[in-house]
């Protein structure tokens, strides 16, 4: 009796140690410093083994996120800077290296060396990391709230599985979607959810049905983990799509355009609906970095000659409504802040090639109310227009047809496009062109004919 006591005491005993050993792991701010480079292997040992998933992983901007040119542009020419001006914002431009190159956060290696000058930091979101995440310290999760524990033992989404160099062992969290909000939802110094695209999804219907980011992000499909391994019917491809990735922007959502008449006098007034449904994307649209990305409407009309004709989208007439209607109107002078350039005016807002065009956006707001695309910098939020997972936004647009308008057929065309980068803002920064550059979500034409009763 004594001895089975005893054994039961040694069990309590290890259970608590673990548990208070998972509960002394450091996460977020604690993460800095808590640690090597040398404790993680690099990528390169990974791909002798796992080349599938090496040759996909560099394609995709889990291997690009401090090494990415807007990326690093960004924090080298604006947050850094706010940082050392203001103390406010130092832990912050601090943190950013805690999702876009932990390696060397953990390594207290902040700022960084630039990237390309050699320096680990230039693996951004490696293998081992991902692979080594045990949980998180928050709930919800998010500013790299992430616990890890670099080592000889790799986690994933199997059990059973043997290799010559580690130890393989299966882990729940590695599988869950909480470990993509450590680092896809973030609170900056207002307390507010400047990224919350695994909220998003949380509060979504895809969630509610049991798909998960990896889901979409990493799609199963044949193969196998490694050379050596056997083939499974259901192997994660590490290909992390999103808005890099045109073939994932391409369709996300769905047009619809439709006239309220068919048959219309030249100089008679007609409305042109356009039904925008987004059938793709398990979170909102625009996610991420919403304060920088921008996703609009064009509609146009083309007369039997063939002269074209922008129609602007009619007002709604909701609070914040001309944040999400096109303008080249002045915006982002924080930035000259930032920049330490005096009586910096500020840039076109939206410089996109015509004003009216419906924006499906969530504007951010620095401290002094300015329009602002740095959300360490967001004290308020303007109207969330985005387009959720399965919702679908009408925009309508009232057309008084010239009296000289040709008679014949008219087609109407409607298409929607996204940008990673206002180009206004990525021009004055000498981004490359790639990262503004205007990509293709979908298009939807109908037609009516002009007539002389």
């Amino acid at each position: 009796m004594m001895t089975s006591i005893r054994a039961l005491g040694m069990v309590l005993f290890l259970l608590f140690a673990v548990v208070a050993n998972a509960q002394e792991r450091p996460w977020g701010d604690a993460l800095k410093g808590s640690g090597n480079y040398d404790d993680f292997e690099k990528p390169q040992r990974c791909a002798s083994c796992h080349k599938d998933f090496a040759r996909q992983y560099e394609q995709a901007m889990m291997s690009q996120a401090y090494t990415h040119s807007w990326d690093e542009i960004e924090y080298f020419k604006l947050a850094v800077p706010h940082g050392k001006k203001d103390p406010k914002f130092d832990p912050v431009q601090e943190g950013c290296n805690g999702c876009h190159a932990p390696l060397a956060f953990i390594a207290g290696d902040v700022p960084p060396p630039k990237p390309f000058t050699g320096s680990r930091a230039d693996e951004s979101v490696s293998c081992d990391i991902c692979h080594t995440i045990t949980g998180s310290g928050e709930e919800p999760p998010f500013n790299f709230s992430y616990t890890i524990e670099a080592g000889k033992t790799k986690l994933g989404n199997r059990d059973g599985l043997v290799s010559p160099h580690h130890e393989t062992r299966k882990h729940d969290f590695t599988v869950s979607p909480e470990l993509c909000g450590s680092c896809h939802n973030e609170k900056n110094p207002w307390d507010l959810w400047v990224k919350s695209t695994h909220l998003e999804w949380k509060e979504g219907p895809y969630s509610k049905e049991g798909q998960r980011c990896q889901d979409c992000h990493m799609p199963a499909a044949p193969g196998r983990n490694s050379m050596m391994s056997k083939e499974h019917a259901d192997i994660a491809q590490h290909l992390f799509t999103g808005a890099h990735s045109p073939a994932r922007l391409a369709g996300a959502v769905e047009l619809s355009v439709f006239p309220d008449i068919r048959e219309i006098v030249p100089g008679e007034t007609m409305k042109i609906t356009v039904a925008c449904f987004n059938h793709k994307v398990g979170h909102k649209i625009p996610s991420g970095s919403v304060e920088e990305r921008q996703l609009w409407l064009t509609v146009t009309a083309i007369d039997a000659e063939g002269k074209v004709y922008h129609l602007p989208v009619d007002k709604k007439g909701f609070e914040g409504e001309e944040y999400t209607i096109s303008s080249n109107e002045l915006a982002f002078q924080d930035m000259g802040y930032m920049m330490d350039i005096p009586d910096f005016k500020g840039l076109p807002r939206d410089a996109l090639p015509y004003e009216g065009d419906r924006v499906f956006r969530m504007a951010y707001f620095d401290p002094e109310d300015r329009m602002t695309i740095a959300q360490w910098n967001t004290a308020r939020f303007g109207t969330d227009y985005r387009i959720g997972p399965r919702e679908t936004k009408l925009e309508t647009y009232t057309w008084k047809l010239p009296d000289n308008l040709p008679l014949g057929k008219v087609r109407v065309v409607a298409e929607m496009q996204y940008r990673r980068l206002i180009k206004s803002v990525g021009e004055y920064l000498g981004v490359p062109a790639e990262e503004m550059k205007a990509e293709f979500i979908n298009r939807a034409e109908t037609q009516f004919e002009t007539v002389d009763y």
